[in-house]
Order: C-alpha cells, then structure tokens, then sequence
C-alpha cells in the first residue's frame, strides 16, 4: 500500500535529485581544486586510496541517512563500528573461524539495532537519548570483549594465510583495479538505495518521516518501520568495523569514535534532511565524497587538524541551515495558498 501520493513521491524525488546533484558537483569542484594546489591529489594512486578512505564514510552515511530520512537520528554508529570490529577480532585472535566469528559480531550489532528500534519505535523514548544510552553500552561491549585492551592481530589466532586473506577481502585487496572495501561499501549503498526507492519499506521510511501521524493513518506500521531502519544502520556499522579490523589487522577498542557524525555530515552535505522525510542515498554517496575529499586535501595542502574540523563543520551547519530556510519557504507558501 502506497503512503504517499505521486505528486509528494515526485516532489520528495526532485528535490532530493537536485540535492545529490549539487553535492556530486562540489565533489568535483574540491578535487580541482586541491588539484591545482598540488597535482599529486589527481593522480590514480590517491584517488583509489581516496574511494577506499570513503568507504566507511559511505557507510555510516548510508545507515544514518536512512535513520534521519524517518526523522530519528542514530548515536550508537561509532559504538556500534567498534564492538563489531573487537567481537570479531577477538574471537578471531583466539582461533574461531571467521565465518563464525563474523556471525556472533553481525548478531550482536543486529541486537542493538532491535533495541533501538524498540525504544524509538514502540516506547517513543526521544532518539538522541535512547540511541546515547546504546552508545555507552556498545562502547561498554566494545571495551568487554578482549577484557579492556585491544586484540592481539588476527594472524595469531587464525595463522598469516588465513589473516592475509581477511585483511585482503575487507581492505587492502583489489578487484578490477579497485580497492575491495570501496567495491563492498558500494554493493551494500546499491542494495540500499534499491530499497529506499523502490520497496514498500523505503516508502514507509519516507512516509513516517513526513508525517508520523499521517503515516499511521495510512497503515504503516511505525514500529516496524523504525526498527528496519535502524537495523540496516546496525548492519551498516557491523561492516564498518570488519573494515577497521581489516585495515589494521587487529581489533582497537576506540574504533569508531565520531563516525555517527560522520555519517551525519555525509547525508545531510548531500541532502538528506535531518528533519525527516526527504533526501535521495544518491546524495549520501556524493557527501562521503566531499567529506573525504576535504579530508584528504586539506590534510595534504598541511592544513592543521583544527582548521579541517572547522571547515567540514561549517560546511555541515550551512547544509542544515538551507534545508530549514527551504523547508520554512516551503510551509509559508502553503499557508499563502490557504
């Protein structure tokens, strides 16, 4: 059953196209930029190393575009990212089999997933506080895992063939030229973005984003609806951190730090509102890019740290603010029209 009439579909479609398309354009636009200040920007080696730095920045980007998209917002991401790459390592530092490994860590990210969407969807506990409170015992999970230290490198349990093979799959392997964590961030945005427009799921996230109440009044199942959400946000952040794992061969404790901001600054540069109920994923793909790309330019150009973080968080707070000046235009012309 359709939530959303074709005009709404059509208007929501636009403006979330134009929105992706402006962010693709400044993706561009930065990598000339910091092209012109040092060439060595635009050679293929860096930007292979670019795609595969924005990995997890896609990532996170897609799982709390979706989030905001219902009108929530996910703060357990980054915990989530490290006890996903901790539970792995360490059983994998011990000898478990990584298919076995990886399954325990995908059923322990999928289980907060459950639980945030139990305590924003059917207890209506605001999303900042319930998803701060599974933050702090993700983290606390994270910290549990190998008894507070990180994991000794997975070769040690698992022998260098098989450890070589797992960082190879999740990070420093190619495929067609192409570093595979980027080809699996991308698989996975795809799969995604497929169910954002095209399945009954992705209209009902739209839907109660929009709209809760109205939403309701359709037949969409809010509870459910919110829980999806933040499962594919859980799911997401469980690659996510098997991709840390992979980069540095080991599980670290403090993985993850910041990156639900991160993936906030990737959907909302790109489009996403973060009131709800608008934004394309395409949009998310381009926001990882550019926040990569200021990342990786300003830190090339010498930029301090300091100066980095001040530019992406001026770039943010001005993403948001057109979205609110637009959406405030928007709600004084219909009251014009009445």
């Amino acid at each position: 059953m359709s939530t959303l009439n074709d005009n709404k579909k059509k208007k929501i479609a636009i403006r979330g196209l134009g929105a992706a398309m402006v962010g693709f354009a400044g993706w561009v636009i930065l990598l000339l930029v910091f092209g012109l200040i040092d060439p060595n920007i635009l050679k293929i080696t860096n930007i292979l190393n670019l795609l595969r730095s924005m990995s997890k920045y896609l990532l996170v980007g897609v799982g709390q575009s979706v989030i905001l998209i219902t009108g929530n917002i996910d703060l357990s991401i980054g915990s989530v990212v490290a006890m996903s790459a901790m539970v792995s390592s360490t059983l994998m530092s011990n000898g478990t089999p990584v298919i076995v490994a990886l399954l325990v860590a995908l059923a322990a990210c999928l289980a907060f997933g459950v639980v945030n969407g139990v305590l924003v969807g059917k207890f209506k506990l605001p999303p900042f506080i319930a998803t701060l409170g599974t933050m702090f015992c993700a983290r606390g999970v994270a910290y549990m895992a190998n008894g507070n230290r990180n994991t000794n490198a997975i070769s040690t349990g698992l022998g260098k063939e098989v450890g070589d093979k797992f960082q190879d799959f999740f990070y420093y392997g190619k495929t067609l030229g192409v570093y595979n964590a980027f080809w699996i961030a991308f698989i996975i945005f795809a799969v995604v973005f497929f169910i954002m427009a095209k399945t009954r799921t992705g209209r009902h996230i739209y839907a109660i984003g929009s709209n809760v109440e109205a939403a309701k009044l359709s037949g969409v199942n809010v509870f459910t609806t919110t829980t999806k959400a933040y499962l594919i946000s859980a799911f997401c952040s469980f690659v996510v951190g098997l991709i840390l794992a992979g980069q540095a061969g080991m599980g670290n404790m403090e993985a993850g730090n910041s990156y639900e901001m991160y993936g906030v600054a990737a959907g909302v540069i790109g489009g996403v509102s973060p009131l709800g109920g608008t934004g394309l994923l395409l949009g998310t793909l381009a926001g990882a890019g550019v926040w990569q790309t200021l990342e990786n330019g300003l830190g090339i150009i010498g930029a301090p740290v300091g100066i980095q973080r001040i530019v992406i968080g001026l770039i943010v707070t001005g993403a948001v603010l057109i979205d609110v000046v637009f959406r405030q235009g928007a709600g004084a012309k219909k009251k014009a029209k009445k």
